[in-house]
């Protein structure tokens, strides 16, 4: 019988024996390990706090003391000894969240899946205590880079001035996603190498009580510090060295490649289905930028702290003079990247579309209102069966709708690299390339120049006209090709442009077609479909767009979304013919 057979609560935590408790420890080692290798997920940041998340519930009476998780992408034991470590078998691995959700369990307190926000939440939650008369101690976990993003500084900077009762606990396993960047963690190594007693400590400099932890994978020391330091009447940071990785070798032997892993044997540590290497989307972004830095163009690339999104290390190995990583800290990036182009170089910012949303004030009023030429890539910003807080199809909405970005949809390796060129050529504006995520396609790219918006009619027909928008262009050329066969003619155009409209063509398409339809892999509110229908108000023709719902969806099947949207070609058509009724 595994010791965890008899845990199903917080409270059965406490009634283990000490001498029980590395078992447990083990035992929930285990239960992660065999469901990330069936299903994959978050390897490292889970095994790295396995002992700290037993020594947390032993210690503290959850849900009165309040655990608020960084990112929540280390929640995995937690949620294995607050009643969900159903979600570890068999069956139903995908009947849980892999982040933290108050909607799962009374043990969570709020939906979380991108970095720094633990101590402002948890200062929030004290705050609210203290006013409603509560009780509880809260605790504020961050780590795995968290702490270079801005949110972080201001939390601290506030919990530094607070009065009562608050717990942050900094887990420092000296990682990001990738390494950590950035001079702060030079003071975190300085206090690691001297157990927390180096001259400079930049907690205390916000004001805040310190104590340091060498021994982060240790329960029975964990334990001895927590019951020290719980009901405290002020705020103290517990900076806690762990290893990321912990108990399973190929995670702490290659901590980054380790930090979300797919399915994967566990023996060997080799992916269970290893995919063979096809040209991808980014290989032509790097190719371009070969070429550029070739020709002399002071090309530099700039990420926030996501390099293996698109393969940036392989150019931070040939060109680390013209590499920048920020770090967690998507704000930075923009607003450093733009004054970069301000300054005369050339800079391609790389953001994964639900993490670039962090960064909205910079795009308006730091990038697009300087209007400096900068080059963002955006990739992820597609209907997928992400979770809540990792979706992307918000993206077209909130950038279509800043001036002064040129924002650009290509459906081809071609027309990203005619897209790139000009991008990288031009001094006017701030452009944002939205990458197409349907596998790479080759289509000659009709235009060099994009500072005038044109779009591109790839076949012509007189009865419906198809928009298909950047990845889904190829979704209109089969909606296309069903209406053929039923002998109703169609004109096939691609946009190119998301949030610029070519009026002229639109007006053209209005007098000459019945219907117009519009496909894009984002919200239609606001969206490109939308600004298409408002513009063609005043026409004749009907309208039609297909996207996503405004909504959040946990996990749903890309297939299932399709299908609910009306994007699956046959459904398409079939309210194409109903229009045309």
């Amino acid at each position: 019988m595994l010791i965890l057979d008899k845990v199903n609560s917080p409270e059965d935590v406490k009634a283990l024996a000490f001498e029980e408790l590395e078992g447990l420890a083990q035992d929930i080692r285990d239960t992660i390990l065999h469901k990330v290798s069936t299903v994959g997920g978050h390897v490292g940041p889970n095994l790295g706090v396995v002992e700290m998340t037993i020594a947390l519930h032993r210690v503290f009476e959850s849900p009165k003391d309040k655990i608020i998780w960084d990112v929540s992408h280390q929640t995995y034991p937690h949620k294995i000894l607050t009643g969900r470590k159903f979600g570890f078998m068999e069956g139903h691995f995908h009947d849980i969240s892999p982040y933290s959700s108050q909607d799962e369990s009374v043990h969570d307190f709020f939906k979380v899946g991108h970095t720094s926000t633990s101590i402002a939440n948890a200062l929030g939650l004290a705050k609210a205590r203290d006013l409603t008369d509560g009780e509880g101690n809260i605790i504020a976990i961050i780590g795995d880079g968290s702490l270079s993003g801005g949110l972080a500084y201001e939390a601290l900077n506030n919990a530094g001035d607070y009065k009562g009762n608050l717990i942050i606990i900094v887990n420092d396993n000296d990682m990001s996603i990738a390494e950590n960047h950035g001079g702060m963690y030079r003071n975190l190594q300085d206090l690691r190498e001297s157990h927390g007693f180096a001259e400079d400590n930049i907690f205390r400099a916000f004001g805040l009580e310190y104590f340091y932890v060498k021994e982060g994978n240790d329960i029975a020391k964990l334990v001895e510090v927590f019951e020290k330091f719980k009901n405290i009447n002020h705020p103290i940071l517990i900076h806690i060295r762990t290893e990321k990785g912990h108990g399973y070798l190929p995670a702490v032997e290659n901590k980054e490649a380790w930090h979300f892993k797919g399915a994967f044997d566990l023996e060997t540590g080799k992916l269970a289905s290893l995919q063979p290497a096809v040209r991808s989307y980014n290989d032509v972004i790097h190719e371009v930028m070969e070429k550029k830095i070739a020709e002399g163009s002071p090309i530099i690339a700039i990420n926030g702290g996501i390099p293996g999104s698109f393969k940036l290390k392989d150019f931070a190995a040939k060109h680390p003079d013209r590499y920048y990583d920020a770090g967690i800290a998507e704000q930075f990036t923009i607003t450093f990247g733009g004054a970069v182009a301000a300054g005369g170089a050339r800079p391609i910012i790389f953001h994964n579309s639900t993490f670039l949303q962090r960064a909205y004030d910079q795009m308006v009023h730091d990038l697009a209102a300087n209007n400096e030429p900068a080059l963002i890539m955006l990739h992820g910003g597609v209907i997928s069966d992400t979770a809540i807080t990792h979706q992307g199809t918000l993206a077209m909405t909130w950038i279509s709708n800043i001036p002064n970005l040129v924002y650009l949809a290509p459906t081809s390796e071609e027309e990203l690299i005619a897209m790139m060129n000009w991008a990288l050529s031009q001094n006017e504006h701030p452009v944002v390339i939205h990458l197409p995520e349907h596998g790479i396609e080759h289509r000659p790219s009709a235009f060099s120049s994009f500072s005038e918006t044109h779009y591109q009619i790839t076949k012509y027909g007189k009865d419906v006209a198809l928009l298909g928008l950047g990845g889904l262009f190829s979704n209109a050329e089969k909606v296309s090709s069903q209406l053929d066969k039923l002998g109703i003619t169609s004109t096939l155009v691609n946009p190119l442009h998301i949030s610029k409209l070519d009026k002229s063509t639109l007006k053209s398409l209005a007098i000459t077609h019945k219907v117009l339809a519009t496909f894009e892999d984002g919200i239609l509110d606001g969206g490109f479909g939308q600004k298409v229908a408002g513009f063609l108000g005043n026409y004749e023709i009907k309208v039609l767009n297909f996207g996503a719902d405004k909504e959040f969806n946990e996990e749903v099947p890309v297939p299932e979304l399709y299908e609910r949207y009306h994007l699956l070609p046959e459904l398409a058509v079939k309210d194409i013919i109903g229009a045309l009724a």
